[in-house]
């Protein structure tokens, strides 16, 4: 095989584009991205091509792929989200957005002439799935912690009840972390006699890891979700962008279609599947484990409630939702802003304290931030 080499200029941009990734990854609070994992072992596999093209549970001519791995991922999240035994199904996506695409794709095969009901802080790819999936919707009002008014979302949907209801159902949203209560949305639709309904859990960040928090949040299929979708690289955390998405096997098969091409069924979104995606999470949840993955959570929360004191002793009215790992806050000076890569919105910034947030890392920011408002 023919050896190709950068030359001298080329190397020089991409060391250069090291030492900036490594600088900047360092010095942000803003986003929900995790940085302490190592999967230097799978090193070995990027000289692959791995390709897990079709269902994840079904073969395919393409043997190159991490199938066994993808399918003990979708498992293992179909158990921690109580899906029914019997009926459960699932695959690796590119993120969450994707997994709420998915979602809302089973719905609407289901119910054709349903109406999508989401709240004002649900995440911007909705709308956009939306619009792909060419399916009305209708936004709802949301309480002052960024929670969905159950008031305005049981009026509205009683003005619309001879319409099936597809509910988005927000498990963490962007900016404030608040979590939509699924078993109540799903006594609303029992008040107003709606059968036919669907709901999908967007649970980007908060649904990797409310499954361990006490009380337990209604976010999951015992509570009454018919889909749920992650993010694999913000809590568990891996080098490129990853999700799960899981759903009731039923609903999936709704959609399924055979492909003589790939020897498997075309029941994804997308046709070719990164395979190397799989193999993070299975190692991240192998390694770590349940008790690992409970760990993180408690570090996080700890984390949080420390920075919210932290704040508030400089004088700044940071808060937080219960059990979040998000602290919400004014927006600080421009410079904060930027070193920190704060994501804001309405006058308000936060931080989230993703499992490699430390203590240590908090104090720094509030070092920063004092005398930031010092030379204002």
């Amino acid at each position: 095989m023919k050896e190709y080499r950068l030359n001298a200029t080329d190397m020089a941009m991409l060391d250069e584009l090291l030492t900036q990734v490594q600088s900047r990854t360092k010095d942000f609070l803003g986003y929900p991205v995790s940085k302490d994992f190592d999967y230097s072992p799978l090193l070995p596999f990027l000289q692959y091509p791995l390709n897990n093209l079709g269902d994840p549970f079904v073969p395919s001519t393409y043997a190159v792929g991490t199938r066994e791995m993808e399918k003990q991922v979708v498992s293992f999240f179909a158990n921690l989200f109580r899906a029914p035994e019997d009926d459960w199904w699932g695959y690796v996506t590119n993120g969450g957005s994707e997994g709420n695409l998915y979602g809302l794709y089973l719905a609407r095969e289901l119910y054709p002439k349903g109406m999508v009901y989401y709240s004002e802080a649900t995440h911007y790819s909705v709308q956009k799935n939306l619009h792909l999936l060419n399916m009305p919707g209708i936004i709802i009002r949301t309480l002052p912690n960024g929670e969905i008014d159950y008031d305005d979302l049981e009026n509205t949907i009683r003005m619309n009840r001879h319409l099936p209801v597809i509910m988005l159902a927000n498990i963490g949203t962007t900016m404030t972390e608040a979590r939509d209560d699924v078993k109540r949305i799903k006594s609303i639709l029992k008040n107003l006699a709606i059968k036919h309904h669907y709901i999908h859990a967007d649970g980007a960040l908060s649904g990797s890891y409310s499954a361990f928090l006490d009380p337990r949040p209604a976010f999951d299929f015992a509570d009454g979700a018919d889909s749920i979708a992650i993010s694999g690289h913000k809590f568990i955390g891996a080098p490129i962008p990853c999700g799960v998405v899981t759903a009731r096997k039923s609903n999936r098969d709704r959609i399924a279609r055979s492909v003589a091409y790939i020897g498997s069924m075309d029941t994804t979104i997308t046709g070719s599947r990164n395979g190397h995606s799989p193999l993070f999470l299975w190692y991240a949840i192998q390694t770590l484990g349940i008790a690992g993955l409970k760990e993180r959570a408690r570090h996080s929360l700890a984390t949080a409630a420390y920075a919210v004191d932290r704040l508030n002793d400089i004088g700044i009215p940071a808060w937080r939702n219960p059990n979040a790992i998000t602290v919400v806050f004014p927006d600080p000076p421009g410079s904060i802003r930027r070193k920190w890569q704060l994501a804001s919105e309405g006058g308000y910034s936060h931080i989230i304290c993703m499992p490699n947030v430390s203590k240590e890392q908090v104090d720094e920011f509030i070092t920063t931030l004092t005398a930031a408002m010092a030379a204002v």
